[in-house]
């Protein structure tokens, strides 16, 4: 497997952990890397919850060394406001500083943030030429097919962050519009790799090894990106990296092993917040890691009354 160089950080390998909102926190990127991923993203940060002290940033930021290389996602519309906050920051422990330009979520878009940038991306290059300008760390991007089915624009749009100071970028195959619906477009990211210099990570319906070596030669892309596919499914990066060295297809793993995953989960979970709020927090990883396996939907139905470790451990008795 190639090494990847983004500025002076060189990955081992291609398979990276996209940032998810509410699901790429410590325990769970300290987990994917376990299992081979060669690049974990936090959570998208706000440049003005930075700005204004926001308590909750904390937890959000907290990286350790175990889990590098890491990047830390920022987001934000004011160039100005988020190089700023990148050299503010620059001093923590990230390899990699991100910049979101791909959230769809209304709030975030509806702020001028996040996919709203490809709408207008002066503003966007804008925003990475002041950023990489002020850190020494490597900036990176992450966008969408475009903004809406009239706004097919990530091949201009690669270019223009690319010309700006960005030194990678990830492109998920589909607009704003589509969120996560549809197909994902893999013939966008292959025209974004013909059109930059840079390395590109693709993004969007790697769910399997089948589909990461699919997408690697339908796309030639540098990185894979493993979102929705990872979620209660860490082993993905091992399967994958599997097949890649020896073509072999890993089983899915059986239940038993998926519950003593949950478990340790849900104790680094517990680590990491509070048992209260790491158990809430763990319903949601529960419904995912036990889709799909036979007699697990009572699991998924009780596990939202499940309040302590204790209880969790009693449910999954089976």
């Amino acid at each position: 497997m190639k090494n990847i160089k983004i500025g002076n950080v060189i990955l081992q390998g291609n398979l990276i952990l996209a940032p998810m909102a509410g699901v790429t926190d410590l325990p769970f990127r300290l987990l994917c890397k376990e299992q081979g991923a060669d690049l974990v993203y936090t959570e998208m940060i706000s440049a003005k919850g930075i700005y204004y002290n926001n308590k909750n940033t904390e937890k959000l930021w907290e990286i350790e060394e175990r889990e590098r290389p890491a990047a830390l996602q920022l987001f934000g519309s004011e160039p100005e406001l988020m190089a700023e906050m990148a050299e503010k920051i620059e001093g923590r422990n990230f390899d990699i500083l991100d910049i979101n330009m791909g959230c769809p979520v209304p709030k975030v878009v509806n702020n001028g943030e996040g996919s709203a940038l490809m709408k207008n991306p002066e503003l966007a290059g804008k925003i990475v030429k002041a950023v990489s300008s002020r850190i020494k760390k490597p900036v990176t991007v992450k966008f969408r097919k475009g903004f809406c089915g009239n706004m097919v624009n990530a091949v201009e749009f690669a270019k223009c962050m690319e010309e700006n100071g960005a030194l990678a970028v990830a492109v998920h195959g589909r607009t704003r519009e589509e969120y996560y619906s549809g197909k994902a477009d893999w013939d966008i990211i292959a025209r974004v790799k013909e059109a930059v210099n840079i390395p590109v990570f693709a993004s969007g319906d790697i769910f399997s090894a089948e589909d990461a070596i699919r997408c690697e030669k339908e796309t030639s892309c540098d990185g894979l990106m493993l979102a929705r596919g990872a979620r209660g499914n860490p082993w993905l990066f091992h399967q994958i990296k599997t097949y890649q060295e020896t073509g072999v297809l890993e089983e899915k793993p059986e239940l038993k092993e998926v519950i003593q995953m949950i478990l340790r989960h849900a104790k680094m979970q517990i680590a990491f917040k509070g048992e209260y709020l790491g158990i809430r927090e763990m319903r949601k990883h529960v419904a995912w890691y036990t889709a799909g396996y036979k007699n697990s939907a009572s699991i998924r139905r009780r596990v939202n009354e499940v309040e302590n470790l204790q209880q969790l451990e009693k449910l999954l008795r089976l």
